[in-house]
């Protein structure tokens, strides 16, 4: 159990070294293996005493952190085909704001050139 304990830190220490943010990818394997590690550790030692504790967690954290990271990876890839989503919507709005603008510019042109338009009934 303290070689466990003391492979968790490793890896902890290992990785809050990274520069980088993680990514919803390796979150996701990071908690997945986490959570199966605890699970398979817990079966573990339910089902053969202290003998399977570590084998459980060995099995349970390769499992979970597959899981993890099959989850992240479908999450990673929602986030991506998001961003793209919003920049294209953000493109589109910033394209309609612009043909408003030189619509009403090509209104005003041309309502200022008419000798008899009624300047009276316009609210701009």
């Amino acid at each position: 159990m303290k070689k466990l304990l003391g492979t968790f830190g490793v890896i902890a220490i290992l990785l809050s070294g990274c520069a980088a943010p993680l990514t919803t990818r390796e979150k996701g394997v990071l908690t997945g293996g986490a959570l199966g590690a605890g699970a398979g550790a817990i079966i573990g030692s339910q089902i053969d005493g202290r003998n399977s504790t570590a084998k459980g967690a060995l099995i349970g954290g390769a499992l979970g952190a597959l899981g993890g990271g099959l989850v992240g990876d479908q999450m990673y890839g929602q986030d991506q085909r998001q961003s793209v989503h919003d920049y294209e919507l953000e493109a589109q709005r910033r394209e309609i704001e612009r043909q408003r603008r030189e619509l009403e510019t090509l209104r005003k042109d041309r309502y200022r050139s008419d000798p008899y338009y009624d300047r009276s009934y316009d609210r701009y």
